[in-house]
């Protein structure tokens, strides 16, 4: 069985082009997953977070990740909610994910720095903006320069208290099978309790999500894939 596909490229710094996307032309299908880096994420220090202000506890539980039922009902969220456009966050992630917007700053470990984007084009507003606010997890803003943005905007550890425990924005599920479209999958890689890495849904199809991420900017993985390069990982699945 084959499939059609559009192939786009762009030219690099020194005049080479490279492939730049490979998107599967299948109604309903999943596109062709995408790597520009030539390794997968990893942790790495600058993330523009770091220690907050504040002692926050535990941590939920890990997400199951055994597959569900073939008889469950699968979760599709509507494309927009009375507060937030998952649409638009889904459009932010496909547009960006390999040609980073200009109007931010890109960090060594920018994953988090990227979803925060997706969620303030779907509908997040900004919570403080003080340098005092910017060490606590309660708040979540992006400035001119790295000490005038919150840990929260671009640091994975911080951006999970304040998606899910402060703002009460997103809800921790108990299985990353029932990740739906621009949900958000965050990894604890070395299971050390300081979370490393966040992705976004940007398709979901038969029942199989596929994330977008930046730092090895990679469109459309599948969560088969992403649980089997990573197998003594923890995760905490996000419904935004």
């Amino acid at each position: 069985m084959s499939l059609p596909h559009t192939v786009r490229f762009a030219q690099g710094p020194d005049g080479a082009w490279l492939l730049s996307s490979d998107e599967a032309d299948a109604e309903g299908g999943p596109t062709a997953t995408t790597q520009v880096a030539d390794v997968d994420v990893e942790p790495s220090a600058d993330d523009g977070g770091g220690t907050p202000d504040e002692d926050e506890g535990s941590k939920d539980a890990g997400a199951d990740v055994a597959p569900l039922p073939d008889s469950s009902v699968e979760y599709v969220k509507p494309a927009v909610s009375a507060n937030y456009n998952y649409g638009k966050m889904v459009s932010y992630a496909n547009k960006y994910w390999n040609n980073h917007n200009d109007a931010y700053r890109t960090y060594g470990n920018d994953c988090t720095n990227f979803i925060s984007q997706a969620m303030l084009a779907g509908g997040w507003k900004p919570k403080g903006g003080a340098i005092i606010q910017r060490k606590s997890n309660k708040y979540w803003f992006y400035g001119p320069t790295k000490f005038t943005t919150s840990y929260t905007w671009a640091g994975a550890e911080n951006w999970y208290w304040f998606a899910k425990k402060h703002s009460k924005r997103t809800k921790i599920l108990d299985n990353v099978w029932k990740l739906a479209s621009a949900d958000v999958l965050q990894a604890d890689f070395n299971r050390n309790n300081n979370i490393d890495h966040t992705m976004i849904v940007t398709k979901k199809y038969r029942g199989t999500p596929y994330l977008t991420y930046h730092t090895s900017d990679t469109h459309n993985k599948s969560l088969k894939k992403i649980l089997s390069d990573y197998p003594r990982a923890w995760w905490y699945a996000h419904r935004t």
